[in-house]
């Protein structure tokens, strides 16, 4: 008889991480913070240490691992609010973009909804760093990404990760992959053009499976060696590190970025993330673990959904195009958009309310579909030339 799996012990630490990391990402974006965009990697790593300690602690408990079972917690987990905002996007875009705000936003909607986006970039050679002022759904090549790695990594351990030897299988699969992924993106990046390297699933990888290795047996045997005031004093110094780093970063342009730059940030992240969970109840454990960081590392993921509509749509006439009065109502009507996502939507279907299982669930689910897919044929292509649409007329009957 298979044993049940054995539950994921909650690290608040890392949940403070989340919302730095998406405090980074915010101040990016809004020309505040040069090197934030690294927070995406914090994410990712975080992403890949979570997901296979909860796979690697499946298959030591249940003997087997139920793909269908954590693809579907993951589906609950990210898709509805992804729809909620993507179909809410679509429809502010119309309301208030410009004509080539919506029309990028019609070309790429397919792409967010078959989680590709970051290849449909990169396919049509669209500039990372130069273009995503112009499209709405820039930001949604990290979730393309994450959620590549949640479809063929649990394939990956589920195979590897059976037996007494399964976890250091692991363990070296995915320090291996990381290696690959590094050489991938010292071939790639040093193009002009850095969007191949910078969103490709191949070369980003590296982040995730370095999270993956700092989940794994030896790894956690190697890090609890350390004595526990050493580790904690590891994690103050590493945070203030990844801290200096994002305010030294000067975006895309800093040296060695693509030269190994990533990859060593990412090191660092795993590093930190594996001593914190040894040290969850430590100084800098409890510092991150704190509310404020903890709440906003719960709120990341509206967060990070929301953030960039509102930044690209907030009318410039009533604070202006940049400055610090703007951001600050962008990222306070993100934070309400973020509040009521996970309230409304996230939630209820993630700890199944009666309204989001069975029967009814899959009439919720249904319409969900039918409602995005219908809006987006509904709203007309924008003629060339053509200026915002008149909210008027998205009301009108």
């Amino acid at each position: 008889m298979n044993r049940p799996p054995v539950p994921a012990p909650h690290i608040a630490p890392l949940d403070g991480l989340r919302g730095l990391a998406v405090a980074g990402v915010l101040l990016f974006h809004a020309g505040h913070l040069r090197g934030g965009f690294l927070g995406v990697d914090l994410f990712f790593v975080l992403s890949g240490f979570l997901i296979t300690g909860l796979l690697l602690r499946e298959a030591g408990g249940a003997g087997r691992i139920d793909l269908a079972a954590f693809w579907g917690r993951r589906a609950r987990r990210l898709l509805p609010a992804l729809g909620l905002t993507a179909l809410a996007t679509l429809l502010l875009t119309w309301a208030f973009g410009d004509a080539s705000m919506l029309r990028f936003a019609l070309d790429d909607a397919p792409w967010v909804a078959g989680q590709a986006v970051n290849w449909h970039f990169v396919l049509e050679q669209v500039g990372y760093w130069d273009a995503a002022g112009t499209r709405v759904f820039a930001h949604l090549w990290s979730i393309a990404v994450e959620w590549q790695f949640y479809l063929l990594w649990p394939l990956v351990v589920a195979l590897a990760g059976r037996g007494r030897r399964g976890p250091a299988r692991i363990a070296v699969l995915a320090g291996a992959g990381a290696l690959v992924s590094l050489a991938l993106m010292l071939h790639l990046g040093s193009a002009v053009d850095t969007t191949r390297a910078y969103e490709g699933t191949d070369t980003r990888a590296f982040a995730l499976l370095l999270g993956a290795l700092a989940a794994t047996a030896p790894v956690r045997a190697a890090l609890a060696r350390v004595p526990r005031t050493a580790a904690d004093a590891a994690c103050a110094a590493l945070l203030c590190g990844l801290g200096a780093s994002w305010v030294l970063t000067d975006g895309q342009h800093a040296p060695g970025l693509f030269r190994g730059g990533l990859f060593a940030h990412s090191l660092a992240c795993a590093l930190l993330i594996g001593l914190l969970a040894r040290t969850a109840d430590a100084r800098t454990g409890r510092v991150l673990g704190s509310p404020a960081p903890r709440r906003l590392g719960e709120l990341s993921y509206g967060l990070y959904l929301w953030h960039w509509p509102v930044y690209l749509l907030l009318p410039d006439p009533l604070l202006g195009a940049t400055g610090w009065p703007r951001t600050a109502v962008a990222i306070a009507l993100s934070l309400a958009a973020a509040v009521a996502t996970k309230a409304l939507v996230e939630d209820p279907v993630r700890y199944r309310v009666r309204w989001a299982t069975g029967r009814r669930g899959a009439v919720a689910l249904v319409a969900g579909l039918a409602l995005t897919a219908g809006i987006w044929a509904a709203v007309p292509q924008p003629t060339p030339g053509a200026g915002s649409v008149d909210l008027d007329r998205l009301l009108a009957p």
